[in-house]
């Protein structure tokens, strides 16, 4: 094992267990913590793209997606459950993706993501499949829902949005010639880096949640 997949494997386990607390806890403690999330986000969205067309575009869809997340976490009914729900599903689509890349390899998917291939692809969908069903099935949290064919197609959906989002975000890096958003966290790069694909999947999620999809 290489010290940048250590690196990266120790941040995730510190990470990880933290947001959970602060999404878990609510009230106060989460506004903190999103808050926080957005503000060095921002800085990194500044710091690659400031000087670009579209740095106030990009900026204002990080507004609509903390504030869709926020939303999520405090309005929906089930408290923190479908905030989780989608924090899972980008988490394991991104696991899964990295594990079956290495593995499998195959045929690249995109010239803006020369990492990403077709097999990485469907690992994401398999893990998200897998984390969401064994979530679904353990007695840690309370769930309104279980694995039916709604949830199915919703967790292929968000799957999706999560991968285009990481997709979306190389392209603005390779537009800034850089390999990452920054260094705050060690072994992945930039916050931003992180959470690419849940600032695409939580007001895609939104959305999906106020018209009663799901």
């Amino acid at each position: 094992m290489n010290k940048e997949l250590q690196k990266r494997i120790l941040s995730s386990l510190i990470l990880i267990p933290v947001s959970l607390y602060f999404i878990i806890k609510g009230s106060f403690l989460f506004n903190f913590f999103i808050i926080i999330c957005f503000i060095v986000t921002s800085y990194e969205w500044h710091n690659m793209s400031s000087k670009k067309s579209y740095y106030l575009i990009g900026l204002l869809f990080l507004i609509t997606s903390f504030y869709s997340a926020y939303k999520i976490r405090t309005d929906m009914t089930g408290e923190y459950v479908y905030f989780i729900i989608i924090l899972l599903i980008c988490i394991s689509t991104d696991i899964g993706g990295y594990i079956f890349g290495k593995t499998f390899k195959g045929p690249k998917l995109t010239k803006i993501s020369p990492k990403k291939t077709y097999s990485g692809v469907i690992g994401g969908y398999f893990f998200s499949i897998i984390i969401l069903n064994l979530y679904f099935s353990s007695k840690l949290f309370t769930n309104p829902h279980e694995l039916n064919s709604n949830v199915f197609l919703f967790i292929l959906l968000i799957s999706t949005i999560s991968q285009i989002g990481d997709i979306v975000i190389s392209y603005f890096k390779r537009l800034s010639k850089i390999k990452d958003t920054g260094k705050i966290i060690p072994g992945h790069g930039g916050l931003l880096d992180r959470i690419d694909g849940m600032i695409f999947a939580y007001p895609f999620a939104y959305l999906i949640f106020k018209i009663n999809i799901f």
